[in-house]
C-alpha cells in the first residue's frame, strides 16, 4: 500500500488489475473436465444454458442456472478490482483536495491580503484628496472672509459718498442764493460742479464693483459647495472603505450579497475619480485667484476713488478760500470807496451851502449897482450922460449877474454831483451788502458744512 499511495501522488497512472491466484484446475481435474462433466449430467451444452440431463433428479432443473466458479472467481476478483480502482481513486481524489483546499486557503488568503492592500492604497489616495479638498475648502473659505470684508468696505465707501454729494448739492443750492451781480459762474461753481460728477462717477464705479463683489462670492460659494461635496462623498467613501479593510472571516457582520460582484455601468474609473476631484479644485483655485484679483482691485478702485474725491475737495475748499477772500478784498475796497464817497458827499453838501451863500452873497452888490443905475437914470438933461461911471455901472451889473450865473451852474453841478455821490454811496452800500451775503454763503455756510467731509478712512470704507 506504500508502494501504491506514492505512485497515486503522481497522479500519472491507472493501476493494473491484480492476477487472480486461481490456476484453472479444481482436484485433480481441469475447469474443462469439469465443465463437461457438469454438462453431461444436466443435458447442457458446454455454456450450461439449454436442456436436462436423462436420468437426473428433477432438482437438477434449478441447478443449471449456475455460474461456473470461472465465473465467480472472476466476478470476485472483478469486485476486488473495482474496490482497488475506487479507493485508489478515492485516495487519489483526498490528496487532490488536501492539495486543492491547501492551494485555494492560500490563494483566498493571498487575494485578501491583495484586497485588504488594495483598500489600504485606496483609502490612502482617498485621504490624499480629502486633504487637498480640505485645503482648498478652508482657502476658499477664507478668501471669501476676505471677499466679504472687501465688499463691505465697498458699502461703506459708497454710504460715505452721500455726505459729499449732499454737501457739494447743498453747497450749489445755496450759492443760487447769491444776488445780482455776485451771482457769477465763478471757479467756484465750476469746482462744485466738477465734485458733484467725480462723486456721481464714484458711486456709479463702486455699484458695479459691488455687483461684480456679490457675483464672485456667489462662485466662491458655488465652488466651495462643490468641493465640500466633494470632501463629503470622500469621507464616505473613507469610512466605507475602512470598514471593509478591518473586515476579516471571524467579522460577525459579514454575509452573502447576490449580485455585489456585479459592476454598475454607472461607476467612475480611477482616472475619472480623481480628475472629478482635480476639476472641482483647479475650478476652485480658478475662482479664488478671480477673487484675490478682485480684492486687489477693490482696494486700487477705493484708493483712487478716495484720492480723487479728497483732491477735489481740496481744490473745492482752495477756490472757496480764494473766492472768500477775494470777496472780502473787494467788500474792503467797496468800503473804502464808500467811507471816501460818504466824505465827499460830505464836502460836497459843504460846497453846495457854501455856493448858496455866494450867490446870496451877491444879492446885496447886485441891487446896489442897479440902484445907482436906477438913480443915475434921473439926472436931468444934459447930465443923462455915459459916463465912464455909466459904463462901469453897466459892466459891473454884468459882472455881478455873470458870477451868479456861475455860481448857479456851479452850484446846478455840485448837487448833480452829490446825487451821484448820493447814488454811488447807495450802488456801494448794496455791493457791500452783497459782499457780505455772499461771503456768509460761502464761509459760514458752505465752508462750515464742508467740515463735515469724511475723512479718508471713511472714503476707503473702513468706516
Amino acid at each position: 500500500m506504500a508502494m501504491a499511495g506514492s505512485t497515486l501522488l503522481s497522479k500519472s497512472r491507472t493501476p493494473t488489475m491484480p492476477m487472480s491466484p486461481y490456476k484453472g484446475t479444481v482436484g485433480t481435474r481441469t475447469d474443462a473436465e469439469l465443465a463437461q462433466s457438469l454438462a453431461n449430467m444436466s443435458n447442457l451444452s458446454e455454456t450450461g444454458i439449454r436442456g436436462s440431463a436423462m436420468g437426473a433428479p428433477v432438482s437438477m432443473g434449478f441447478r443449471s442456472g449456475k455460474h461456473i466458479p470461472q465465473e465467480w472467481h472472476e466476478a470476485n476478483y472483478s469486485k476486488y478490482y473495482q474496490s482497488f480502482s475506487d479507493r485508489d481513486n478515492a485516495e487519489r481524489l483526498r490528496h487532490e483536495s488536501k492539495q486543492l483546499a491547501n492551494e485555494t486557503e492560500a490563494l483566498t488568503q493571498r487575494v485578501q491580503a491583495d484586497v485588504t492592500k488594495k483598500l489600504a492604497e485606496r483609502m490612502h489616495d482617498i485621504n490624499f484628496w480629502k486633504f487637498e479638498l480640505n485645503r482648498e475648502i478652508e482657502e476658499m473659505i477664507e478668501e471669501t472672509d476676505l471677499l466679504c470684508a472687501q465688499k463691505k468696505r465697498l458699502a461703506n465707501a459708497l454710504d460715505a459718498t452721500e455726505l459729499p454729494m449732499m454737501i457739494a448739492r447743498d453747497n450749489l443750492d445755496c450759492r443760487a442764493r447769491r444776488r445780482e451781480i455776485d451771482l457769477v459762474g465763478d471757479r467756484v461753481e465750476l469746482a462744485l460742479n466738477k465734485e458733484v460728477e467725480i462723486i456721481s462717477k464714484v458711486q456709479d464705479l463702486l455699484k458695479r464693483t459691488l455687483e461684480q463683489a456679490d457675483r464672485q462670492i456667489k462662485l466662491n460659494r458655488g465652488g466651495k459647495h462643490k468641493l465640500t461635496m466633494d470632501w463629503s462623498d470622500k469621507v464616505r467613501d473613507y469610512n466605507i472603505d475602512e470598514k471593509c479593510a478591518n473586515l476579516n472571516n471571524n467579522s460577525t457582520e459579514i454575509q452573502y450579497k447576490e449580485g455585489s460582484a456585479k459592476f454598475d455601468a454607472s461607476q467612475s474609473t480611477p482616472e475619472s475619480w480623481a480628475q472629478f476631484s482635480h476639476d472641482n479644485i483647479v475650478r476652485a483655485e480658478h475662482e479664488r485667484l478671480a477673487s484675490q484679483a478682485l480684492r486687489n482691485l477693490i482696494d486700487q478702485i477705493l484708493t483712487d476713488t478716495s484720492n480723487d474725491m479728497r483732491e477735489q475737495c481740496n481744490t473745492v475748499n482752495a477756490e472757496f478760500t480764494n473766492r472768500i477772500q477775494e470777496m472780502n478784498d473787494a467788500k474792503t475796497a467797496h468800503e473804502n470807496h464808500l467811507q471816501k464817497t460818504v466824505e465827499e458827499i460830505a464836502q460836497m453838501e459843504k460846497n453846495i451851502d457854501f455856493l448858496e451863500q455866494e450867490i446870496k452873497n451877491k444879492e446885496a452888490p447886485m441891487k446896489v449897482a442897479q440902484t445907482r443905475l436906477d438913480h443915475r437914470t434921473h439926472r436931468p438933461n444934459v447930465e443923462l450922460c455915459r459916463d465912464p461911471a455909466q459904463f462901469r455901472l453897466v459892466q459891473e451889473v454884468g459882472d455881478v449877474q455873470n458870477s451868479i450865473d456861475r455860481l448857479e451852474q456851479k452850484l446846478a453841478d455840485s448837487r448833480a454831483s452829490l446825487n451821484d455821490l448820493m447814488a454811488t454811496r447807495m450802488s456801494l452800500e448794496q455791493q457791500i451788502a452783497l459782499k457780505k451775503n455772499s461771503i456768509f454763503i460761502d464761509r459760514d455756510k458752505c465752508m462750515k458744512f464742508r467740515t463735515r467731509y469724511p475723512s479718508t478712512s471713511r472714503l476707503v470704507g473702513y468706516q
